[in-house]
């Protein structure tokens, strides 16, 4: 059991070590938009529409760092065993903050490329911003409705928060 328990550490570490390539990538390829937004010779459509792409895959990056952070600290880092309910809810809502603040960003830029190319879809761009909200407000029903769960389990939150204290300090320090 302990070998299987040790393969999925090595698979999360994975997963980790992948999410933060990805978002350095990402980094690297929205310096390189940037950097064709600013060519001579261009329109200011033209670089206008370079520096929201390169701002979408920023977007993106953050995503994938953030989740990449997440994945590692909550399956790899954490060593208190948190009950089921409070590991969902904690990794669920970071999850979630990651995905409605990136389907922001990408409504706000999907609303600036389109204004100017393509009025006629701002529609569907504003889907994009309706599905935030209705996350943004679902995660905030998970969250009230999952008051009771806490209290009912005030050892596993008090565990959770001592095991974020720890993650917090500064390297090298023991108290």
């Amino acid at each position: 059991m302990k070998i299987l328990q040790k393969a999925f550490l090595a698979g999360y570490a994975a997963v980790a070590v992948l999410f933060l390539f990805s978002g350095l990538s990402l980094i690297v390829i929205a310096c390189i938009q940037m950097a064709q937004g600013l060519a001579p010779g261009l329109t200011l459509p033209a670089r206008f529409d370079a520096f929201l792409e390169a701002i979408g895959l920023l977007t993106i990056a953050v995503a994938a760092l953030e989740l990449g952070q997440t994945v590692l600290e909550e399956e790899v880092m954490r060593s208190a065993h948190i009950s089921a309910p409070t590991r969902v809810r904690r990794f669920l809502s970071r999850f979630l903050i990651v995905v409605v603040v990136s389907l922001s960003i990408e409504c706000l830029v999907a609303v600036f490329q389109l204004t100017h190319k393509a009025p006629r879809l701002l529609p569907q761009a504003a889907m994009i911003g309706i599905a935030a909200a209705a996350l943004l407000a679902s995660w905030g029903l998970f969250v009230w409705l999952n008051r009771s769960v806490e209290e009912l389990e005030p050892e596993a939150m008090a565990a959770a928060k001592k095991e974020d204290a720890k993650m917090e300090e500064p390297p090298g320090r023991t108290d």
